[in-house]
């Protein structure tokens, strides 16, 4: 499960709330394309958003369409008490495993992380994932306190948010953390831009919002990374890098992402959950010329 390409679909939205009937349309490119494994409920799909309710909703259409695919469940929320529900939740409907980010509105400290962590991993039975993404839940993690959160039962993964640009550098952040933690945890690479030198670096998959919408064309990165082609890794990232470059002009991908599956004809064109909004027109148009170009699928 915690290997290759685990990729993170939208939860498209419209008038009326969860657009349901895009999302498993959605979902149904994921699993034609066979990825390793469905990431539900993470940025991209706008868990900070939803209510307990749709969260749930979203994880069990998720679980009943995966094709036995293992579904990756977010449970992030501000508060220990409810993140603890949504695990429930989420194991009851048969989630394969959880996605914990440790969420802050005030900063938290590394005890504080790692009492979160403690307590969800003592009220769990399936396997949890550490969601390292300091630009949504504002939480700082040392390698240090990886290690020490890793050491807990039923962790057995870390999203990290990225590798820097320099390769040997690359391989040294990851080769500092792997010698931290148990050989049982993973080490998945996150931010698109990132994930060519994160995969030749030494991690174990790709976390990818790339991948939610165009699977067939994310997962050719970890096929060839998998196989040890680190030359047609280079490849398809120099390939993609039109893609990085909207996400970097936008601020992320969750916008784009959105746009790009208005223009497919898998999302209403306002598909975000307010206060998002979607791109302005002269943006989408751009957008529609990056996917002409790239022809990603």
């Amino acid at each position: 499960m915690f290997k290759g390409l685990s990729a993170f679909p939208l939860t498209p939205f419209n008038a009326s709330g969860v657009d349901e009937t895009a999302f498993l349309n959605l979902l149904a490119r994921l699993t034609s394309a066979k990825v390793d494994s469905l990431g539900v409920l993470g940025s991209t799909g706008s868990y900070a958003y939803l209510t307990r309710e749709q969260r749930k909703r979203i994880a069990t259409l998720a679980i009943q369409h995966a094709e036995k695919i293992p579904v990756i469940v977010s449970i992030g929320a501000v508060s220990t008490d409810e993140v603890l529900r949504l695990a429930d939740d989420a194991q009851q409907a048969g989630a394969s495993a959880l996605l914990l980010p440790a969420v802050a509105y005030q900063k938290l400290t590394d005890d504080e992380v790692f009492g979160l962590y403690q307590d969800v991993t003592r009220h769990v039975s399936v396997p949890i994932c550490i969601y390292d993404n300091p630009g949504t839940s504002h939480t700082l993690f040392s390698d240090a306190l990886h290690a020490r959160i890793a050491a807990l039962p039923h962790i057995q993964s870390i999203k990290i948010p990225g590798v820097p640009a320099d390769l040997a550098a690359a391989r040294q952040r990851v080769e500092s953390l792997r010698a931290q933690i148990p050989t049982r945890v993973s080490i998945g690479v996150s931010g698109d831009a990132f994930a060519a030198n994160g995969l030749i670096a030494g991690c174990d998959l790709w976390y990818s919002v790339c991948g939610g919408l165009f699977p067939r064309s994310a997962k050719a990165m970890t096929d060839a990374a998998q196989a040890g082609d680190f030359a047609l890794v280079e490849q398809q990232a120099q390939r993609l890098a039109p893609l990085w470059a909207l996400f970097s002009k936008h601020g992320g991908s969750i916008r784009v992402i959105a746009a790009a599956a208005a223009l497919l004809g898998l999302a209403e064109k306002d598909c975000l959950p307010r206060p998002l909004r979607s791109l302005a027109a002269a943006d989408i148009e751009e957008v529609r010329q990056v996917l002409n170009q790239l022809q990603l699928e």
